[in-house]
């Protein structure tokens, strides 16, 4: 199996995050990688997930896996 690639453009680095958001609560989830693609979210490199803005008034929740630092 090969590892999933960064969902932003021109980046192929390896995906280390799944970010998704919460359009109601105005809230981005950055979390582990999920398990497999979902149609709904956004696997992210290191480098793109640690750089993660959000907009104006909208929070930004970082979950790390169990033992990772960061």
């Amino acid at each position: 199996m090969s590892a999933r690639p960064c969902s932003k453009v021109a980046c192929s680095d390896e995906a280390a995050r799944t970010l998704t958001y919460v359009y109601a609560d105005s809230m981005a989830v950055l979390g582990p990688l999920s398990a497999r693609p979902e149609p709904h979210s956004y696997d992210l490199c290191v480098r793109h997930s640690e750089r993660l803005s959000a907009p104006n008034g909208w929070q930004i929740v970082r979950y790390s896996a169990l033992g990772e630092v960061g």
